[in-house]
């Protein structure tokens, strides 16, 4: 009598432990250019810097080669948090459609479940996004203005003794709206490439070609919420109502390109942060689907 060996799948807190690890990974790689994105995102009234590169030799120049990796420990946590909130969800999304009706998602169905996990990790994250921007940007307020926040910690305690506890969900609308927007791009479409370049790719390389397609389409629609999403975060006062009251203003008043300002350093950031999330995502789940369960077979991100 021959009996059938059911495959062992990943445990679901797995899943969120190897997102959160994946996100953070990358994000000690592509740090320096976030800090640029959202210097040029910010400074876009002022004209301070001129590109992207300009803004990257004043900041070292002027700051120091350390100051590239301001807001480091905040941008740790919020992959600790929206990262590994995010991907857990969507490989537990997937895992459940696979099993419910036995075939990879189509694109709607890969959609519709990035839109979930992107608003399900904006709330987690929220409070780390807005200790981030604050922590990037404080070197270039006058010195009677910065914050001068010694860690991501330090942010949140003095964010809720000064301000209360509800600025740490600042901007949480857009954030939520740009994360839905990025992680129905971002989740859904490089399921799909992996599943298109599969024919003429394996491996890494599939992994990679279909990250870079996704970050770049990504970044094309995510980046006005983006630039929206910063200005908020930033905002000492209530200059801005809300997302759309920013896109209307910045269209009107500096044109309707500034909504793509500072698209460079951000496709530079998503764009590697994306691959190389999903490379260390992959192999992550590899390592564990072989050491622990004894199972080679290719993940079903």
């Amino acid at each position: 009598m021959a009996y059938s060996i059911e495959k062992k799948s990943i445990p679901g807190y797995m899943m969120y432990i190897n997102g959160g690890l994946a996100g953070m990974l990358g994000t000690c790689i592509v740090q320096p250019l976030d800090l640029v994105k959202t210097r040029m995102q910010i400074s876009a009234t002022t004209g301070e810097y001129k590109s992207s590169f300009d803004c990257l030799l004043k900041v070292f120049k002027n700051e120091g080669i350390l100051a590239l990796y301001n807001g480091l420990s905040a941008g740790l946590m919020r992959q600790a948090t929206y990262t590994t909130a995010r991907m857990g969800f969507y490989q537990m999304e997937i895992d459940a459609y696979r099993k419910q009706f036995n075939a990879p998602p189509t694109v709607l169905a890969s959609m519709g479940m990035g839109i979930l996990a992107g608003a399900f990790g904006a709330m987690f994250g929220n409070p780390a996004e807005v200790a981030l921007i604050r922590m990037m940007s404080d070197n270039r307020l006058p010195p009677a203005e910065r914050r001068n926040y010694t860690g991501v910690l330090n942010a949140f305690v003095r964010i809720v003794k000064d301000e209360g506890v509800i600025t740490l969900w600042k901007g949480c609308m857009p954030t939520v709206g740009r994360a839905m927007i990025v992680n129905m791009v971002q989740l859904a479409s490089y399921s799909q490439l992996k599943a298109a370049f599969s024919e003429y790719f394996s491996g890494l390389s599939l992994h990679i070609a279909a990250a870079m397609m996704s970050g770049l389409l990504t970044t094309i629609a995510s980046m006005p919420l983006d630039m929206a999403k910063t200005r908020i975060q930033q905002q000492k006062t209530a200059e801005y109502k809300g997302t759309m009251d920013v896109l209307m203003k910045v269209s009107k008043n500096e044109g309707i390109a500034s909504l793509w300002k500072g698209f460079t350093p951000y496709l530079c950031r998503l764009g590697p942060h994306t691959v190389f999330a999903f490379i260390f995502l992959e192999q992550l789940t590899k390592a564990y689907k072989h050491i622990v369960l004894g199972d080679d077979s290719e993940s079903n991100i």
